[in-house]
C-alpha cells in the first residue's frame, strides 16, 4: 500500500532521490548502446550507480525537514561529492590504463602461445572420431572444412602434424579477427597473451561473433581492462552458464590481462 504522505517523499525525500539517481546510472549505459551502438565507461557508471544507492540508503537515517529548498541544497551538496569521488576514482583507473603503449606481438610469437592454449581446451585427439554433430573431427577440432580431408578410419595424426595444422587454422582465425581491431589496437594493445585471448574466444564462437563483441569495442577503444571482462560474458550455451565455458573463459581473461 502507499504510505499517506508520499507526495512529500517524492519532493522532499533524499533517500527516494538517490536510489533513483543510482538506478538511473546503472540502467544508462546499456540503455545508451541500445540506442547508439556505443559502450560508455563501465567503471565509471558502476561507481557512481552504488555511491548514489549507498547514499540512498544513508538517507532512511536522516530526518528530512518541511524546507524544501534546504532539502534540494543538501542532496545537490551530496550528488556533487559522489560525482567528484567517482572522477578522482576513474581519473586514477584512466592513468593506469594510460601507461606507455606496448608493441604488439608478431604472429608466431602469438601462434607460440595460443596453438598450446586452445589444444588444451578444445582436446587432443589424434585418431579421427564424430563430434556431436555427427562431423568427422581430429587434433583440437580439425575438420574438412579447415582444410585437410577427415574421415573415420584415417590414419592417426602424429602430434607434430597435429601442431603444424593447427597453427595454420589458428592463424587463419587470429587474421580474420585482427580486421574487426582498428590500427591503435593492431599496434600497441596485443601483446602474444592478450592476442591469444581474443584469438581464442573466436577460435570458440566464431570470428563474426567475436568481432562484433563488446569485448572488442572495448579493446579499440582503450578500455583494456573492461575489454578482458567482456569475454566472460561468453559462458552460456542455450542460456545456461556452463561450467567449461565458464572455466576457459576465466583463463583468457586471465592471459588477457597480462600486461596491463
Amino acid at each position: 500500500m502507499i504510505v499517506p504522505n508520499w507526495r512529500r517523499v517524492i519532493a522532499l525525500s533524499l533517500s527516494f532521490w538517490m536510489q533513483i539517481a543510482g538506478l538511473f546510472v546503472l540502467i544508462y549505459p546499456e540503455l545508451k548502446y541500445r540506442l547508439t551502438e556505443q559502450d560508455s565507461d563501465p567503471v565509471l557508471f558502476w561507481w557512481l550507480g552504488i555511491l548514489l544507492l549507498l547514499a540512498g540508503i544513508a538517507g532512511r537515517l536522516y530526518e528530512q525537514s518541511e524546507s524544501t529548498w534546504r532539502e534540494w541544497v543538501r542532496i545537490g551538496g551530496v550528488v556533487v561529492i559522489l560525482f567528484l569521488l567517482a572522477f578522482l576514482f576513474t581519473s586514477t583507473v584512466r592513468a593506469a590504463e594510460a601507461a606507455p603503449p606496448i608493441t604488439s606481438a608478431t604472429e608466431q610469437q602469438t601462434l607460440d602461445v595460443a596453438v598450446p592454449f586452445i589444444l588444451k581446451k578444445e582436446g587432443i585427439r589424434l585418431v579421427a572420431y564424430l563430434d556431436g554433430g555427427g562431423v568427422a573431427t581430429i587434433c583440437g577440432g580439425l575438420t574438412t572444412a579447415s582444410g585437410i580431408k577427415v574421415y573415420i578410419g584415417m590414419p592417426p595424426m602424429t602430434m607434430e602434424e597435429c601442431l603444424r595444422h593447427m597453427r595454420v587454422k589458428v592463424a587463419e582465425y587470429r587474421r580474420g579477427l585482427h580486421r574487426y581491431f582498428n590500427a591503435t589496437t593492431r599496434q600497441t594493445r596485443l601483446p602474444a597473451t592478450r592476442d591469444t585471448a581474443y584469438t581464442s574466444l573466436a577460435f570458440n564462437v566464431g570470428i563474426g561473433t567475436a568481432g562484433n563483441s563488446t569485448a572488442v569495442r572495448r579493446l579499440n577503444a582503450g578500455q583494456i581492462a573492461a575489454g578482458c571482462e567482456a569475454i566472460t560474458w561468453f559462458n552460456k550455451d542455450g542460456g545456461r552458464v556452463i561450467r567449461g565455458l565458464f572455466e576457459r573463459r576465466k583463463e583468457e581473461k586471465a592471459l588477457c590481462l597480462m600486461g596491463t
